[in-house]
């Protein structure tokens, strides 16, 4: 419910983006809070989808979902009312004392939101949890190493004092794309699970998708310590794009394979009523 909370503020950041655009001076961008609110919804969701998989007691999962609720909703309300009133959230100048009391406090809770989730995300790499479902869960490691690196970008523009870096660098890129490996990596190993192929095979194929988000992530995290654009045309985006392609191709493998299984299944069940009859 929290994540499709971020959904709704974001329709409702969209709707007056489009009405009556984006800044709100003198610091305010409600366009900003509707990605902030879209992108946490979908990171919420997709950690809901995964949690049950770590392995980890009720006690400690009803913590980690009630804090981590919490925490997400004053990420909301920080990010959304902020920019609605004209005051950048995050690097506050010259505001009101409310002002920098919420930008203090959105900063502590963003420590938190890393703390809270490097703790869940250390129970995939546990033996216990990889016995529950083997391929799901190698899946969802690579997709905590990406989550790390997004997490670690994240607190490098609040280092950095701001998304941009260089003369043409944006730490946003890698920041925004490591999260979505958790929706990506996750549903390649979920397709395998489905597939007639081997379990080494399965495995096989979960270690390309993962291993080539990663180096894509790393060739733009990369590209961007170097000051330079994404979407340069030069060797690291090129690298990059290849890795997520690559990445994407094994997913596209484990669809087809999943499909087969599928129609084979429904075949077989036809096939045995038309016996009956």
């Amino acid at each position: 419910m929290t994540g499709l909370l971020g959904f709704l503020l974001a329709a409702v950041c969209a709707v007056w983006t489009l009405a009556f655009g984006g800044e709100v001076p003198p610091g305010g961008d409600v366009s900003k809070a509707f990605s902030f609110n879209a992108a946490l919804g979908a990171f919420l969701l997709s950690t809901a989808a995964v949690s049950p998989f770590s392995a980890l007691g009720a006690r400690s999962r009803s913590v980690f979902r009630r804090a981590y609720i919490a925490l997400a909703l004053y990420a909301y309300f920080a990010e959304t009312v902020q920019n609605f009133r004209g005051v950048n959230p995050r690097f506050v100048a010259d505001g009101t004392a409310f002002d920098k009391a919420v930008g203090n406090v959105f900063a502590f809770v963003a420590l938190l939101l890393v703390l809270f989730y490097l703790f869940l995300g250390v129970q995939f790499f546990r033996r216990k949890a990889y016995e529950l479902r083997p391929e799901l869960v190698l899946g969802v490691r690579y997709a905590m190493i990406a989550v790390v690196l997004s997490f670690a970008a994240g607190i490098w523009i609040s280092v950095n004092q701001g998304r941009y870096i260089g003369s043409h660098g944006n730490i946003i890129w890698l920041h925004g794309l490591g999260f979505h490996a958790l929706q990506a990596v996750p549903l390649v190993a979920w397709l395998t699970e489905r597939s007639p192929l081997q379990a080494s095979a399965r495995r096989k194929l979960i270690h390309i998708a993962g291993v080539a988000f990663l180096l894509g992530l790393v060739a733009i995290g990369w590209q961007t310590m170097n000051g330079d654009a994404v979407l340069r045309w030069s060797m690291l985006p090129i690298l990059a794009g290849v890795c997520f392609l690559v990445s994407l191709a094994a997913g596209a493998l484990a669809l087809r394979q999943s499909a087969l299984r599928l129609n084979s299944a429904g075949g077989n069940k036809k096939s045995k009523l038309s016996r009956q009859l």
